[in-house]
């Protein structure tokens, strides 16, 4: 590594304090060091002064290869507990991989452990009940993979780390570079910790979009199905397959190539649908429907997958401005009318035979049919097609559906103004369904790609509203709030969920990871459809916002 950055390093360390403990007078240092293509390897360095640290962590920077990802931290707010309590404490942590400080098991910090080690290698293993979003995670301390750890990392583990009476956790501050750019990290942050502070949110996030496309292009295999995901910190593949998904995350992907004019990666896009129209549809009465085959049971038709199925198509025309699946597209609307009930309600699942196997499984897919007819209407201006549209948004107000808080009726409305013009009765839906629910979106934990999804949506409804003479509408609501909590949630939901390199560092072959999205509670999985709505929801605000 070059000296003049390892000066920057030296001297963005310095800016933030913390540099040594206030009471024994010691400077205490972590260096992360990642090629790329190998978990970080992490070493302690613990000394009398700042500047003796400094020594040895300079002679570890100056070996450092120039492309490598470093991070170098500064250990402060030290806290012994007892064993008791630690464990107390982490049994206490209500969503896998959330325990956020440093742990070290000695006084000397020999046995030291930064939070991302611990979460990188799932060392706080969710008790065996554990399901993403329905139970506790009750971790555990995994006190045998730890010492294997250990022993690799240092070369040695004196004593028993479980034996000990006491634990010290901690936290840090600390940069990252990346072998040209500097950040600092989070520290104050309690869910962004170690994770980088945006210098410029602009070009940070058009350059994390710009991985993400590259990401999700390249899990299409060669046959044109997707790797559905992975578990990187248990290093898993997930060999599960989801047709929805498949569909929607190809109009994802198609956005994402809008978004970088890459359009060598259209053939990818191509690709992925024919092979989902060859092996995920059927047609039945000359209509087409995707077909979803559980693990277990019989086969489905879903409402939400005829939808994603038609987006896709069109989507795929809309950029290529090739026609070759306009007929399939017409295809799979002609197979809605089989969903439809009577009164205009829709069924949501079918058998293949299709009779009803499920008149409601999910509140999404009424948006997700309007907005799909939609977006097949402006490419084919078939008049069945806008009839069944305005009769679902009406049936959808007459039945308050803006109580649902959905970003696919968001879309939906924004799409119907633009067909049926001034539409009150579908601006006052749509205002509801955003307006009613900002609080709660301002303050999830976990990001939550979706909702910034309707966040966008609705800032572009008040902006149409007061452009034709709507503006009274807004009167209930907070337009200023709305715009704030937007634009917190966009950079919320980059820098929470992104797979930047100071995080992908501490997994298994980190270069992989740049440009997905992850759950951090589902072992920092990373499926097609995180990507997908992450992709979707930060394309859709960079568009309006810049």
């Amino acid at each position: 590594m070059k000296k003049a950055l390892i000066k920057r390093l030296k001297g963005e360390l310095i800016n933030q304090g913390n540099l040594q403990n206030r009471v024994t007078g010691q400077s205490t240092l972590i260096v992360s060091i990642s090629d790329r293509r190998h978990r970080a390897a992490v070493t302690v360095v613990r000394e009398e002064s700042f500047k003796k640290a400094w020594v040895q962590v300079e002679h570890q920077l100056t070996k450092a290869v120039s492309s490598s990802w470093i991070r170098v931290e500064t250990v402060h707010s030290i806290q012994q507990t007892s064993r008791e309590k630690f464990t107390t404490n982490v049994a206490k942590i209500t969503r896998g991989n959330f325990w956020r400080r440093g742990v070290s098991f000695d006084k000397d910090f020999e046995t030291a452990l930064l939070e991302m080690e611990i979460n990188g290698h799932e060392f706080f293993e969710p008790a065996q009940d554990y399901k993403v979003g329905k139970t506790t995670a009750k971790a555990t301390v995994n006190y045998s993979a730890i010492a294997e750890y250990l022993m690799k990392r240092n070369g040695k583990v004196d004593g028993d780390i479980q034996a000990g009476n006491s634990v010290w956790t901690f936290t840090t501050s600390g940069v990252f570079t990346d072998g040209n750019r500097v950040w600092p990290l989070e520290d104050n942050h309690p869910q962004l910790l170690g994770v980088r502070q945006l210098v410029e949110p602009k070009q940070e996030l058009a350059d994390y979009l710009g991985l993400g496309e590259t990401y999700l292009r390249n899990q299409i295999k060669d046959d044109g199905q997707f790797v559905y995901g992975y578990f990187p910190s248990l290093k898993r593949i997930l060999n599960n397959y989801n047709s929805v998904r498949h569909f929607s995350s190809i109009y994802a992907l198609l956005e994402a190539i809008t978004f970088t004019k890459r359009s060598k990666d259209l053939k990818q896009a191509k690709h992925a649908l024919k092979w989902g129209l060859e092996h995920l549809t059927m047609v039945k009465n000359d209509a087409l429907f995707v077909v979803e085959q559980p693990k277990e049971g019989e086969a489905e038709l879903k409402l939400g997958a005829q939808a994603m199925l038609i987006l896709a198509l069109c989507k795929y025309q809309e950029v290529t401005h090739e026609d070759r699946f306009e007929e399939q597209a017409m295809q799979a609307f002609r197979g809605i009318e089989a969903f439809r009930q009577p009164d205009g309600r829709f069924n949501h699942v079918l058998r293949s035979d299709l009779s009803v196997k499920d008149a409601f499984r999910i509140i999404y897919y009424e948006g997700e049919i309007v907005f799909a007819m939609s977006r097949l209407y402006a490419l084919t201006h078939d008049e069945r097609v806008k009839t069944l549209i305005q009769e679902t948004l009406d049936f959808m107000v007459a039945h308050d559906y803006g109580k649902n808080h959905d970003h696919w009726i968001a879309y939906a409305v924004n799409d119907a103004l633009a067909i049926f013009g001034n539409n009150r009765d579908y601006m006052v839906m749509g205002l509801k369904n955003a307006f009613e629910d900002l609080d709660n979106i301002k303050h999830k934990l976990m990001p939550y790609p979706t909702r910034l999804e309707l966040l966008t949506a609705a800032v572009k409804m008040t902006d149409t509203n007061q452009a034709t003479g709507n503006g009274d509408l807004l009167a209930p609501y907070d337009v200023a709030t709305l715009r704030s909590v937007w634009q917190y949630r966009a950079e919320y939901e980059l820098l929470a969920g992104s797979f930047f390199p100071e995080v992908a560092m501490y997994f298994y072959h980190p270069a992989k990871l740049v440009g997905g999205f992850y759950a951090r509670n589902d072992h920092f999985r990373t499926r097609i459809d995180d990507c997908e709505h992450f992709l979707s929801g930060l394309i859709s605000y960079y568009d309006y916002k810049y």
